[in-house]
Parts: structure tokens; sequence; C-alpha cells
């Protein structure tokens, strides 16, 4: 046993070293299982999402209540809460991750040495991959179709706030891996919601667990990169920036802004800090703010957004650097795309970040100079989803500068190994 496993409850050790020893294995078979095997699983859980939407809609609503008795915040109800609308796009995403091709086994690179040896570069399983997210039921059969589709293995770990809707969704993966003949390992639900079981599987189930991925609030996420003794894939906070810029249509910019901070306040994709040109306030800034109160929102401003507007608060420095979750908006006026970057880099957390801009300039130098995951043109925030970038669904959004960044698909939960056909070389 590892170190952390000899302080925690014998039982919970037990179940968990197990299921690392069983997804290990499931590997094997996975390595074996074709493109059509895999997409024969996928769509039958699809189908079975639908068929089974009565149960996993009861199991949310136990969850719901018991959420609101705990006084859960907004942020928190939105993520868990779950519909006709939101089982039926589960269901869609598993199918776009099927209609994907298949990553594995995809040659991502190919040439020949003047020693006549031909070098492949191939596309291969990360492994065992272990998930560990909070809310969202909907990230149960995110993260089981895409390493499914992708050849990996799967622990998932979710919130004790989701666990009946989580546990619905699961029978559904269950039973798709076991009609197509693949084991029920390959995709398995922690049972327990022991805190004790975050902590083993940080450690890495006795390096049985290849990789960490972390879905899910601040402190949560601070642990596992804080405590995980295997590589993490994830982002701490989504502090997400709109940037105006004076050439910005203002129909567009408003709609833009709107978007980008209310459609779904709660997720990481959120905008949390407009920042708009002085030379345009005139101009952009009334139509803004009263679209974004209309819509429900508070507003937190710098001493020039305040001057031109009562009805928003004196934003302070911590409002810069918040990631509220929620209808709030800080808003700072800057004297170009210089400063706005600078604000930026200071405050941000390399997520997401859009200029409104018709000065390919302007917009060239935001594209440049700025080194957040996912940086966007006269579009919403709210598009830094995997869905939308054509991957299906995905696991979440990575910030970090080793291995994947921005959303992680089916093809970033992939390694790659060489392969070196010969005739017959031997080296001097």
């Amino acid at each position: 046993m590892t170190a952390v496993s000899q302080k925690v409850e014998p039982a919970v050790a037990e179940i968990m070293e197990r299921m690392g020893r069983d997804a290990r294995e499931a590997t094997r078979e996975l390595a074996r299982a074709s493109a059509d095997q895999k997409n024969q699983v996928l769509r039958a859980v699809a189908g079975m999402i639908r068929a089974r939407k009565a149960e996993i809609l009861e199991a949310n609503a136990r969850d719901m209540a018991a959420a609101q008795s705990r006084q859960l915040s907004a942020a928190m109800l939105d993520r868990l809460s779950l519909d006709d609308v939101r089982v039926d796009a589960m269901a869609i995403g598993i199918e776009e991750i099927a209609a994907l091709d298949d990553p594995i086994g995809q040659i991502m690179a190919e040439w020949e040495r003047p020693n006549g040896l031909r070098i492949q570069r191939v596309r291969i399983p990360l492994g065992v991959i272990g998930i560990v997210y909070e809310s969202r039921p909907n990230v149960t059969a995110d993260a089981g179709a895409l390493c499914l589709k992708s050849g990996n293995a799967v622990i998932l770990r979710g919130g004790s706030e989701s666990i009946n809707s989580s546990g619905a969704i699961h029978r559904c993966l269950e039973a798709g891996l076991e009609d197509a003949g693949l084991p029920a390992a390959a995709i398995q639900m922690v049972p327990t919601t022991s805190r004790d079981a975050v902590g083993l599987m940080l450690a890495g189930l006795n390096g049985c667990i290849d990789v960490i991925i972390p879905r899910g609030g601040k402190s949560l996420i601070a642990r596992v990169q804080a405590d995980a003794r295997v590589p993490v894939i994830g982002h701490l906070e989504g502090i997400c920036h709109v940037y105006v810029h004076s050439s910005a249509d203002v129909d567009m910019a408003k709609a833009v802004v709107v978007n980008a901070k209310m459609r779904r306040t709660g997720i990481c994709g959120a905008a949390e800090t407009l920042l708009i040109d002085q030379a345009c306030l005139p101009s952009h800034l009334q139509p803004i703010t009263d679209a974004l109160i209309e819509a429900g929102c508070e507003i937190r401003g710098d001493a020039r957004i305040c001057a031109l507007d009562q009805r928003i608060k004196p934003a302070d420095d911590e409002d810069w650097t918040t990631e509220y979750l929620d209808a709030i908006l800080s808003i700072r006026a800057v004297a170009g795309v210089d400063e706005a970057i600078e604000h930026i880099i200071r405050y941000g957390s390399g997520h997401t970040e859009s200029i409104c801009a018709e000065d390919s300039a302007a917009v060239e130098k935001f594209f440049h100079d700025l080194d957040s995951a996912i940086l966007l043109h006269n579009a919403s925030t709210q598009f830094a989803d995997g869905g939308e970038f054509g991957m299906g669904a995905e696991i979440g959004i990575a910030t970090g500068r080793i291995h994947a960044r921005g959303p992680v698909g089916a093809e970033q939960l992939t390694s790659y190994k060489y392969l070196v056909h010969g005739t017959g070389q031997t080296r001097p």
C-alpha cells in the first residue's frame, strides 16, 4: 500500500486498489478493441440515456432536493440541474463522439532517415485516467465516452451532491460496455463519497492511475494540484475577459458581452471582466451596461466607469482576480489594446479571452501577445467548450503548457509512441 492508503479506512483502500487493478487490466482489452466496437458502445449508451431519461431525471431530483436543503450556491445548483434538454444534449454529445475519427493508431508524422529507417509517430492511449469532479452529472457521460473513444480506462469520482444522477448515468455506460463485450471496469465510478478515495486517486493507486483530471471549484482543483503524485490536466480558475476595442461595432459588442456573462454564469467560460477602450466609452458603455442590467447583472467598475453611470458599484482590487460564477461583472476602462493586454496578463488565469474589434492590427496584437489557452475575435467566451469546437464533448479546459491546452477531447487524451521500420540496419 502507498503511504497515503495506510492512513485511510481499510475498506476504502481495498475498494480503490481493486478499482485501480481492474482499470489497468481493462486497458489491455481496450487496446484490442476496434473503432467499430467502441462506437457500438457509445451509440448504445446514447440510446440508453434517452430510454432511461425518466430514471436519470428522478435521480437528479433527489440530488437537487438535497442540494437545496444544504443551501448550495445558485452556480452549483445550475451545474447540478438536469432537464429534458440537458439529458438529450448528453446523448447527442456521445453520438458526436462516436462520429469522430478514432484517434488511436493515427499516424501523426512519418519520415525516412538517410540510412533507410522509416519512422512513424503514432497515437496511443494515456492509460488509466482518474477524473475527480463536482456537481455536474453530465461529466459522467462526457468523461466516460471520451475516455472510451481514446482507448483509456477511467475511474470517475463525482461529488457527493450528484451521486444519484451520476450513478444513473454510469449504469447506462456499464450496460453499453457489457452489450459490446468490453469490460465494465473500463469505466468505473467510485462507490463511496469518502474524501479518502480522492486522496488515494491522487497518490496514483499504486501506479495504476497515469493522469488525473479535476473538474470543479477552486478548492477542489487547488487540492488536486497540490496533492497529486501523478500528472494533472486542468485549470484552477476561469477568470475570462472580453475586451471592447474602440473599433468594435457597438451592437455586436453588446451582444457578445451579454452572452459571455449571462448565458450561463456558473461555467468556467463565463466572462468575469469587461475591458473597454476609453475612446469609445461615450458610444459603447451605456448600451452595454443597459443590456447587462436589464438581464439582471450587477456591475462593478473602476472610477472612470462609475463616474459615467451611477448604477455601477465601485470595484476594488479583489474584483479583478475574482471568478464570480454569478451574475456579476467588473468593468475597467483602458487606454488601448496594450493596456488591455497588460491587465489580462496581470489578473487573468490563462483560460479564455475575447476581443471585439474591426481593427485587424488590434486583433493581431491581441492574439500574438496573449498566451491564454483560448482567444476569440468577435465571439462570446462561452464558446470555450469542446462541443462547440467540434470535439463532441470535453472533460475540461486545460490551461497548462504541458500536454493538452484548451478543450480536452478524445485526441487530447492520447500520447504517442514511435514505430521504426528497418531492413536489417545496425548502428556503426
